[in-house]
């Protein structure tokens, strides 16, 4: 684009053949061009009959003359030839104007081009800090949502030992009913014998005995009874301490999804922005070659330019050369 505004403007200004200005390509394209209809005709010139005659006269008889005509071929008359005008040469401060317009041209325009850099280098880093932001929002709301599910997880854990823990107790505390009741039937029974024993000597032996019996069975059935209870109290001890070790494992498994995600979704992040300062590096690279391709390609353009106004300046010379020299020549002849 720079080249063909430095090439419109000096075609502005280095234009010998016409007097008028020279419109710029994109202006001579943008006026319609009306189409002939029908057969176009041409204004034909007339044509002129060149007659050359040329008269003899010959002495046919004593006081007579006879005439002889002759048809010749036309012959061209020469056109006489207008005189050469001189021809407009720009002169160096008009050359100069025209250079310093040409380069604020092109200043503006490197102007325009590193502002819409910069905007885009703008976008660039918007895009990048919201997509940070983002990043670090998704990071606190997934920390906040594994807090308040580990929490959530930790409460109901807490309740169910707590619900365990309080039958365990029930159960306890039934245990410790049923054996101060036996006690108690114990001592009853313990109150009675003696009593038997007190009114009926005669059976005593008998009925201790059989009370001994009783207590004996008693007991064994106590003993049975607090075996099964301690049995069944080390296996809700181990099914709690079975299902504490799984809430652990299941707490560990979901921490590492969690950091693993997290992870994942960093190692994108910094492939995104490896991509875009990559995209980046290209394109101001390519701009600088740019840049410097019309630089070179300016200079070159005016160098040329500078060439052409120097050969007609010398072609100028030699025209004035020769008029003044005609002039010198013709001035004798008239004279």
């Amino acid at each position: 684009m720079l080249i063909g505004l430095v090439r419109d403007s000096v075609m502005q200004c280095f234009c010998h053949s016409c007097r008028a200005p020279v419109l710029p390509a994109a202006h001579r394209r943008s006026a319609p061009v009306k189409k002939p209809v029908g057969k176009p005709r041409t204004k034909q010139p007339k044509k002129v009959k060149f007659i050359t005659t040329e008269i003899r006269c010959q002495e046919m008889s004593k006081g007579g003359l006879a005439y002889e005509v002759i048809l010749a071929e036309p012959v061209g008359v020469p056109v006489p030839r207008r005189a050469d005008s001189p021809e407009k040469t720009p002169s160096v401060e008009e050359i100069q104007e025209k250079l310093k317009a040409a380069e604020e041209r092109r200043r503006s325009l490197e102007a325009s081009k590193m502002a819409a850099i910069a905007q885009k280098m703008a976008k660039i880093e918007e895009a990048s800090r919201i997509r940070s932001e983002q990043t670090n929002n998704f990071i606190v709301a997934t920390k906040e949502a594994l807090d308040a599910k580990m929490d959530s997880h930790e409460e109901k854990r807490e309740a169910y030992i707590n619900e365990l823990r309080a039958r365990l107790k029930d159960h306890l505390e039934g245990v410790e009913k049923t054996r101060l009741t036996l006690e108690q039937q114990t001592a009853e029974v313990y109150k009675a014998i003696e009593d038997k024993m007190n009114t009926a000597a005669d059976k005593r032996d008998e009925n201790i005995k059989k009370m001994l019996e009783r207590l004996r069975e008693h007991e064994e059935q106590v003993r049975k009874v607090r075996a099964g209870n301690h049995e069944r109290f080390q296996q809700l001890e181990s099914a709690i301490q079975d299902k504490l070790q799984q809430a652990a494992d299941r707490r560990l498994q979901i921490e590492a999804e969690q950091r693993e995600k997290l992870r994942n979704y960093n190692n994108k992040l910094a492939e995104v922005r490896s991509v875009i300062t990559t995209k980046m590096e290209e394109i101001t690279k390519d701009i600088e070659v740019k840049l410097t391709t019309a630089e070179q390609n300016r200079e070159k353009e005016i160098q040329k330019k500078l060439d052409f106004v120097k050969k007609e300046e010398r072609r100028a010379e030699l025209v004035r050369q020769n008029k003044s020299a005609r002039a010198e020549s013709e001035a004798p002849t008239s004279g």
